[in-house]
């Protein structure tokens, strides 16, 4: 039971759908022209919908043949990134500093095949709800859906995502049961120093070295703090000082994100934080503002529902093509935050190309889009059946 046929028959017009998406990019709550789409193609299948959820998202509500009382979320993000696309495509970017470079556009064609599908045919015993997240990238979006009620509105048994992976194979899919993605926390630092002529130093309390200083110190906080055989990352991403070869500035900031794949580390990464930056504030005779902000949890996998996905994976694309992550990624992912509210499962599908996400020459391959429809059709109609739900999976 590879792809199913009836996507793969309407597979061209996802790619033109998916093409139209990449070359009209929004970043974040900006979706207006991308949510409309969604909207308009659900009403054309038949689809209920609802719009405004959590800003931009929008949910589409189908019924299937029964009576059946289970409902299943299906979850695609719907933003581009705030970077410049450098693929030289006829599809390419026609918005400057606007860029699908981590496969969104791909992933809410891949549900709008899906809902198609399902409205085609409802062989499904139950509720199958289609939810179009906005503001993955770090904005908060699941968050901003969940706050407006989402799973209050319409409620989940169970929910599923999924990304594209340029790291696997074509063909391959992938699942890790447990924690699979990093939590994460954006971070931004002030030193507030006191300004001076370049000639003397002696006169300021120089920000510059100050930063250079607590950007060291931080470093030794994973190497030093946290247990060796325990995941944690400190990067320090950005550091912003000064306008003059000869002008001392009166401050600097530093920014960055930690990753860890437990709240206990990352509790532990910002208290030992703010203590080095407050001993430093002191050692220097200077103010150190601290602001950590916690963005992405820790996805964690239902196993049960990662090895519903990995069954209906091997009735798609074989035994062989179906992995499970030995290790959990260092990325972060905010779906995790709707895992939290209703068990699920996340998993990746690779495709051709060696250019990773985030990348200004990432290229998507559009021959997934029947490989990711297809997977959360099956999941839907395996994990709601006709005939009665009864706990197997029916593939």
């Amino acid at each position: 039971m590879p792809t199913i046929d009836r996507i793969d028959a309407f597979a061209d017009e996802l790619t033109a759908i998916r093409r139209d998406l990449h070359a009209h990019p929004e970043i974040g709550f900006e979706e207006v022209r991308t949510s409309g789409i969604v909207a308009e193609k659900l009403g054309q299948w038949g689809i209920e919908v609802h719009r405004g959820i959590g800003g931009t998202g929008v949910v589409g509500v189908l019924k299937g043949k029964g009576e059946g009382s289970r409902r299943i979320g299906l979850r695609a993000d719907m933003d581009a990134l705030p970077m410049d696309e450098a693929t030289n495509l006829p599809w390419r970017s026609t918005i400057p500093g606007r860029f699908h470079g981590c496969g969104h556009d791909a992933h809410t064609t891949m549900l709008l095949g899906t809902a198609r599908y399902l409205a085609e045919t409802r062989n499904f015993d139950g509720t199958v709800h289609f939810i179009f997240q906005p503001a993955e990238e770090g904005l908060g979006g699941a968050r901003a859906m969940l706050k407006d009620g989402l799973f209050e509105k319409f409620p989940c048994d169970e929910v599923y995502g999924l990304h594209n992976a340029p790291d696997l194979g074509h063909g391959e899919i992938a699942i890790r049961p447990g924690p699979a993605m990093a939590g994460a926390d954006f971070f931004d630092i002030t030193i507030s120093g006191y300004g001076a002529h370049g000639a003397m130093p002696e006169r300021s309390k120089d920000p510059v070295v100050i930063a250079m200083t607590l950007g060291q110190v931080l470093q030794t906080i994973v190497s030093r703090n946290v247990d060796p055989l325990q995941s944690a990352v400190l990067s320090i991403t950005q550091i912003h000082s000064g306008s003059a070869y000869n002008v001392i500035p009166g401050e600097a900031r530093l920014a960055g994100t930690v990753r860890a794949f437990s709240d206990e580390i990352r509790n532990l990464i910002r208290t030992r934080m703010r203590a080095v930056a407050a001993g430093i504030a002191a050692a220097f005779e200077v103010d150190i503002k601290v602001d950590i902000r916690d963005i992405f949890s820790v996805l964690v996998n239902a196993p049960e529902h990662s090895e519903r996905v990995a069954e209906v994976a091997r009735s798609i694309v074989g035994d062989a093509n179906v992995k499970t992550r030995e290790t959990p990624k260092m990325g972060s992912e905010d779906f995790a935050d709707m895992l939290q509210a209703v068990p699920g499962a996340y998993f990746w599908i690779g495709h051709d190309g060696n250019v990773p996400l985030h990348n200004p020459g990432f290229v998507l391959d559009d021959k997934i889009l029947p490989v990711g429809a297809s997977m959360f059709a099956r999941l839907i109609e395996t994990r709601l059946p006709v005939g009665g739900y009864d706990g197997a999976t029916h593939v």
